[in-house]
């Protein structure tokens, strides 16, 4: 009965980010004009994500040493930083909607393939990074290993590719 209200919770909190990035990341919602510049949002971003993957990385190393305390830190740190990114990009893109980006040439279908993978991924990160949590946190450590071979090398990919799209876009 626990697993299924984790569940419903996962799902429920899955596709309010879904949702939430879906809408603000269009420009269907701003906030009004007058509020702090968001203008060093993205930087941050590109650099939660990079943390994060450095933690994942990290956490890696430390399960295949078993060393699980250290472990256990990385990985709740490489969740709260993949949280706080989540928090200042939605509040970036609620003040700013869509950028577009603006290159010319053999990087443009580069970038948009590079895009469009990161933004399915990102999607499906959310509900198996919890999973994976979650199944730790419960001490279900056969089922936590099993999402989590899947789990690390894809949100390692959103985390890494997160730097490359900040990069394409605001350093061209």
């Amino acid at each position: 009965m626990r697993d299924r209200w984790a569940t419903s919770l996962i799902g429920a909190v899955s596709l309010l980010v879904l949702v939430s990035v879906g809408v603000l990341t269009t420009g269907v919602v701003r906030t009004p004009a007058g509020r702090p510049d968001a203008s060093s949002l993205p930087a941050l971003n590109a650099c939660l994500n990079a943390t994060s993957a450095c933690l994942l990385v990290s956490g890696w190393v430390c399960v295949r040493r078993r060393r699980l305390a250290a472990h256990r830190l990385c990985m709740l740190s490489a969740l709260a930083t993949s949280s706080l990114f989540l928090v200042s990009y939605l509040v970036y893109h609620a003040r700013v909607g869509s950028v577009p980006f603006t290159g010319t040439g053999w990087v443009r279908p580069v970038y948009f393939s590079l895009l469009v993978s990161h933004v399915i991924l990102a999607a499906v990160i959310v509900p198996l990074a919890l999973t994976t949590v979650h199944r730790a946190w419960t001490a279900q450590f056969t089922r936590h290993v099993a999402v989590a071979r899947w789990t690390l090398p894809l949100w390692l990919y959103v985390s890494v590719t997160g730097v490359v799209v900040y990069w394409m876009v605001h350093q061209h």
